[in-house]
């Protein structure tokens, strides 16, 4: 593309999407980010004809253009040039959170509280799920023990693993807020340990009438009691806690900030929730239990359906707890327990969810956080579905996952299934309904049809279209906020048009840039490379970690991380040479840049040093991908009988 094409590339895309409906511009490694007034003034069918624009989608607050390693940032010049306001990747997605409002606003900030914590939650699921198996009588019964056999030590050590991430919660939650609210971390997480200090009442055991523990009464009418399990709170303090912060640093002498400004905030945050929200909360987990007793009776599952679908929303806000003191009380009174038999098929819904969008997106990083989060889940841990991907999608998962445990409740409800225990969830709950052939039966039909039901509504109407293609940026750049952006790729046939964005190309020569195994691109484990998003190519599987240059050319653009180099060689094909699969999470350890941006460069001039065994040990494939991004086709690769290649080369028609 020559140096006047940019300038008419950038012009028609200012003309398309409308100077008057931009309101500023940046740009990441192969995207134009635009934050615009009305999306939907956009032709996106004309948009998407211009010879240098690969597919366009509207994500997070931004309407995204894809162009391509290379292209993009030449693009973005030109529009700089012509006066457009532009901004860096940080400026704009400041600007972002400040235009979300409402429900997506919301969404977002819980997202960026939870995702940093959810990793520990579904760990710490991983332990209970199989302290949950192994710790059973029934299971030890099958091979003539007990759980009074296991030694003390053993059962101390287990319950180390399993109790402190959620025992410690509010702590955990209040540290992660009072970051994302603007606020100083350590006083969050001091806070958080004050809400659930063993000095007040443990909201499990004042939910329990058998434990003897009541609220400690303050001026004779103020419950007082721990906030142990309570998410809602924990954020609501975080929000308190980090906004007092903030307008008392500006006003606080600087020879009294240091520590003033931590007494006060902690001082009068913790005042207020613990005798302002704490029994107001109270209050409501009081009420909650009189409504659930009542739903539970309730006849043609009616109860049932209202019982399954909202008790995510009490999983979501921490007063899920407050059930423990009626199935306590059910129990004791009948033997039996309905209620965790209502709420358990929100646990295998959400498998539904987790599997819906491991099979249907495209995006890497959707499919780690949806595998992960369906093994918390199946041992009974859901926040890392509940914040992982219910709420940070436009809210349908979440709506078809509530749906489903109301349906699958209302009909256990009817025929009238009932566990005699509880604590356990999703796998492990089985264990629950062995006491009867026909409740197991019935519990087990009912369970795997919410999984089905969720599954199919979910793929059908439940997956946003940002996850369905492969996110290419995934594999090139590192996001600012360190987490990786959603993207969407469109493949459509080549433009006649675009042969005036196209130089006359004499053919080249592109070596293999390692010694290795040349296979073909589409034999590649990641999809962006195996469907050829980002153009045609042919991979290595390298015999060392040294990193040729395929190509006499200039190097265009030099990967911080290391992972990857961009040379345009000097009959202007652009050239990507991308080392290892997801490789860009190593932030470049294992990796050595030998060159830098602008260099000019011969064929097998050294570009990376690059360590495999490092590559191996984190967990990625070492595959080397060599790209053809400006949209050339590949030859025959060449290579010898053994699959063996030594500079093996394909020609760029």
């Amino acid at each position: 593309m020559a140096g006047t094409d940019y300038r008419q590339a950038a012009s028609q895309i200012i003309e398309i999407v409308g100077r008057d409906n931009i309101m500023s511009a940046t740009h990441c490694a192969t995207r134009l980010r635009l934050i615009v007034k009305d999306k939907d003034k956009i032709d996106e069918k004309k948009l998407e004809k211009l010879p240098p624009v690969k597919g366009t989608f509207f994500n997070a607050g931004q309407y995204q253009i894809i162009l391509g390693t290379g292209i993009v940032n030449k693009v973005y010049d030109e529009m700089e040039g012509m006066g457009l306001k532009t901004l860096s990747k940080q400026e704009q997605d400041e600007i972002i959170k400040k235009q979300q409002k409402g429900v997506k606003r919301m969404m977002r900030t819980l997202g960026d509280i939870f995702i940093p914590i959810i990793p520990v939650i579904a760990a710490t699921g991983l332990f209970l799920g199989l302290k949950g198996c192994i710790f059973n009588d029934n299971v030890l019964g099958l091979f003539g023990a007990s759980t009074a056999m296991i030694p003390d030590y053993i059962v101390t050590l287990v319950n180390v693993l399993t109790e402190t991430a959620f025992s410690f919660l509010p702590a955990i939650i209040c540290w992660s807020a009072f970051k994302v609210f603007g606020g100083t971390p350590v006083i969050g997480i001091v806070l958080g340990l004050m809400l659930v200090s063993p000095i007040l009442p443990n909201a499990y055991s004042v939910a329990d009438p058998k434990s003897g523990v009541d609220a400690v009464m303050a001026f004779g009418v103020i419950p007082i009691v721990g906030c142990q399990g309570s998410v809602l709170t924990a954020i609501l303090t975080a929000l308190i806690g980090a906004n007092l912060e903030k307008k008392l640093r500006k006003v606080m002498p600087n020879a009294l900030n240091l520590i003033m400004t931590p007494f006060v905030v902690m001082l009068v945050t913790f005042l207020i929730v613990i005798l302002g929200i704490g029994p107001v909360m109270h209050v409501i987990e009081l009420g909650l239990v009189d409504i659930v007793e009542k739903l539970v009776h309730l006849p043609l599952g009616i109860g049932g359906f209202i019982i399954g679908a909202t008790y995510p929303l009490l999983v979501i806000t921490g007063l899920h707890h407050t059930y423990t003191m009626i199935e306590t009380s059910l129990l004791a009174n009948t033997g039996f327990n309905p209620v965790i038999t209502l709420c358990a098929m929100y646990g295998f819904a959400n498998v539904g969810t987790c599997l819906a969008f491991f099979v249907k997106s495209k995006k890497e990083s959707v499919r780690q956080t949806s595998i992960g989060a369906m093994l918390s889940q199946l041992f009974g841990i859901s926040e890392p579905v509940l914040f992982g991907i219910q709420l940070r999608y436009n809210l349908k998962p979440l709506i078809i996952m509530l749906c489903t445990s109301g349906l699958g409740a209302a009909i256990l409800s009817i025929l009238n299934i009932q566990s005699n225990s509880y604590g356990l969830a999703v796998l492990p709950s089985y264990l629950m309904y062995i006491y009867e052939g026909r409740q197991l039966f019935w519990y087990f039909v009912v369970s795997v049809f919410s999984v089905a039901f969720c599954f199919a509504m979910t793929c059908m109407f439940g997956i946003p279209k940002e996850v369905t293609m492969p996110d290419e940026e995934d594999m090139l750049s590192v996001q600012n906020t360190g987490v990786m952006d959603s993207a969407e790729s469109a493949v459509r046939e080549k433009d006649p048009q675009e042969e005036q964005y196209q130089e006359d190309k004499a053919p080249l020569e592109v070596s293999s840039p390692v010694n290795g195994k040349v296979i073909p691109l589409e034999e590649v484990k990641d999809p962006t490379f195996s469907q050829k998003i980002l153009g045609d190519g042919f991979a290595v599987e390298p015999a060392e970690g040294t990193v040729k240059a395929p190509v006499d050319g200039t190097v265009s653009v030099a990967f911080e991380t290391g992972h990857a180099v961009g040379i345009t060689a000097e009959n202007g094909t652009e050239i990507l040479i991308h080392i290892g699969i997801d490789t860009v999470d190593m932030n470049g350890t294992g990796f050595r840049m030998m060159v830098r941006d602008g260099q000019k460069v011969k064929k097998g001039d050294v570009l990376v040093e690059a360590d495999l065994g490092e590559i191996r040990k984190a967990g990625k494939d070492t595959a080397v991908m060599v790209i053809l991004t400006s949209g050339e086709k590949t030859g025959e690769i060449r290579a010898g009988q053994t699959g063996a290649c030594r500079g093996t080369v394909c020609t760029a028609m």
